[in-house]
């Protein structure tokens, strides 16, 4: 019997310098008995013909009246040959184990690091959506869980190194895994509109002032999603609608708007809402602001101030929206 050192079996073996060593070993079997029935007087292709019977054990049909001593051979031979496949056997069984004990690992790995985080973001689903949706949080340095049940996506999202579960975001018991209690905000991001009104409502139920944003493919989804619960919704269309039409129109306010936006390390768009408690309530706009240059004001009841006057005061549900470089803004977001 062929012994096999156990650590051959280890997972820090790599399987394919396992398999080198097994292929190695089954053609040196081979070699072994062929060269040995040649020894005995066989010719070539008689004696390729009696290994490949002894090493499958498929039956055995020998050429010609075998003496003793070839007997032994035999069986030395198909000894070797059932020694080989058992090892075979242990080291496939052996990746299998370290494959799903490597997923188990891993995903216990990562549900530890999503029930750590707070304030992030829930991303359902990581198509080209959802995928350029997380490339944008990432480079905002904002900590995002996508939730998505495609097991073609999977690798793709191990690839783009981003936490996820792969689960249905639909079922309540998925968004708690992803910390739904603890998210800032929810991006609905699957192609499919019933599905995108379901996981609305189930997390609103769970956490009634998060923020969702809602994807919108029918025409008529978009109140349905509101009803739902959903603070915004967007429709990928008519979004690139409105996006070309305005380049279209005025090519050179889009292109500040996108350097200003996401994705612009040196300067970035920035909104402020006053809630009530906020120690920002009463003061003006040029304490708020500081070095930061205030565009916008939307009151709480809709009212829409462009360049406000930095004594302007703020109260409770107002918005303010700001301009500037991320460090001097990191004073006013906190």
């Amino acid at each position: 019997m062929v012994r096999v050192p156990l650590r051959f079996l280890r997972a820090d073996v790599g399987l394919g310098a396992r398999l080198t060593v097994l292929l190695a070993g089954a053609v040196g079997v081979y070699a072994y008995g062929v060269v040995g029935y040649v020894l005995f007087g066989f010719a070539w292709i008689d004696a390729a013909y009696m290994t490949a019977l002894a090493l499958t054990t498929a039956g055995f049909n020998p050429v010609g009246q075998l003496t003793p001593g070839e007997k032994g051979f035999t069986i030395s031979i198909a000894v070797l040959g059932v020694s080989l496949f058992l090892v075979i056997l242990a080291v496939v069984t052996s990746a299998i184990t370290e494959g799903r004990l490597g997923m188990a690992a891993r995903g216990r790995r990562m549900q530890k690091k999503i029930a750590d985080l707070k304030d992030h973001y829930i991303l359902c689903a990581y198509g080209r959506v959802g995928r350029a949706t997380a490339r944008e949080f990432e480079s905002e340095g904002i900590d995002v869980v996508v939730i998505d049940p495609n097991e073609e996506v999977e690798e793709l999202m191990q690839a783009d190194g981003v936490l996820y579960l792969a689960a249905d975001p639909t079922q309540e018991q998925v968004l708690r895994q992803a910390g739904v209690e603890h998210a800032r905000g929810l991006i609905c991001a699957v192609d499919s509109d019933a599905a995108n009104v379901y996981i609305t409502l189930t997390a609103r139920a769970i956490k009634p002032k998060l923020y969702i944003v809602a994807r919108a493919s029918d025409p008529d989804s978009p109140e349905r999603l509101y009803r739902a619960g959903a603070d915004r919704v967007v429709s990928p269309y008519v979004s690139s609608g409105r996006h070309m039409a305005l380049l279209g129109l005025r090519p050179r306010v889009v292109d500040y708007i996108d350097i200003v936006g996401l994705g612009e390390p040196k300067v970035r768009l920035e909104e402020i809402l006053i809630e009530t408690g906020s120690p920002f309530v009463g003061s003006s706009v040029a304490e708020i602001c500081g070095q930061a240059i205030p565009l916008l004001i939307r009151r709480g009841a809709g009212e829409l101030v462009p360049n406000p006057d930095p004594g302007e005061r703020l109260e409770a549900g107002d918005l303010l929206v700001v301009v500037g470089e991320p460090r001097i803004l990191r004073p006013v977001e906190g």
